[in-house]
């Protein structure tokens, strides 16, 4: 199995609207990050972890030419928007597209994709949705994912572990009752924003804290903002730790 970084970036993407610090005028392209999500390929099936308004332009990167199903983390802008640009697979495919949210998100996602999901839009070609609310773990072509429960500030949202790799971004506080679904890893993928607190996602020296706790083989942090650059903070990490970046791929 294969998983790869289509997006490591916050809300707002690096670089910024309107920044000019270092960071955002950095010719690294490590510090090019895109909204966050992740792609998996295995026994010919691909799986994406959010559709980020950046999706079209991050599937161009890719190369992606086929898409078998989506699971959502929560639906905030950032990782619901590109849902419409997947109705070039289903065209493609001719299989309505499986979709995995829990019911507060897939609530959202009908009332923002209204269009989509009524079945009656007359102004051209759409995505059809195939919908299933995430209730517990449940099986795809053969892999099992298990939803991980996580606050987001105040927002109960979801990470999901799928074998020894979990994927856990958006995230300010993981409940001790989610503590043992994150035992045993060999690959944790964890939010870690910017060193200064904030009060919906993990600091990098939270990230570290729980990094340090969990004690996975290796931890990569993602939904990372502005405020790190990729050279001077990978400097820094202890060694399981690294920085993700768009385009990074890891063989499972």
């Amino acid at each position: 199995m294969t998983l790869k970084f289509l997006g490591t970036g916050t809300s707002t993407g690096v670089p910024m609207i309107s920044c000019s610090c270092s960071v955002c005028k950095s010719s690294d392209p490590h510090d090019k990050r895109t909204r966050p999500s992740i792609l998996l390929e295995y026994d010919g099936r691909v799986v994406v972890i959010d559709t980020t308004p950046d999706f079209r332009t991050q599937a161009l990167r890719e190369g992606l030419t086929r898409l078998d199903a989506v699971l959502f983390t929560h639906c905030h802008a950032d990782h619901i928007m590109g849902l419409d640009d997947t109705r070039v697979f289903y065209f493609r495919q001719q299989v309505p597209l499986p979709i995995y949210a829990e019911a507060r998100c897939m609530a959202t996602l009908r009332t923002t994709f209204a269009y989509i999901f009524e079945g009656n839009y007359p102004f051209g070609g759409v995505v059809k949705l195939d919908p299933h609310v995430i209730e517990g773990p449940f099986d795809l072509w053969g892999l099992e994912f298990t939803p991980v429960p996580v606050l987001h500030g105040n927002l109960p949202i979801l990470g999901f572990r799928f074998q020894d790799t979990a994927y856990v971004t958006d995230v300010s506080e993981i409940p001790e009752s989610s503590i043992p679904l994150l035992e045993g890893l060999d690959i944790l993928i964890l939010d870690g924003l910017r060193p200064k607190p904030h009060p919906t996602h993990f600091s990098l020296a939270q990230a570290l804290v729980m990094v340090e706790r969990l004690k996975p083989r290796r931890a990569f942090l993602t939904h990372i903002a502005h405020e790190l650059g990729h050279q001077a903070t990978s400097s820094t990490l202890p060694s399981p730790v690294q920085l993700a970046y768009d385009g990074l791929r890891l063989e499972l």
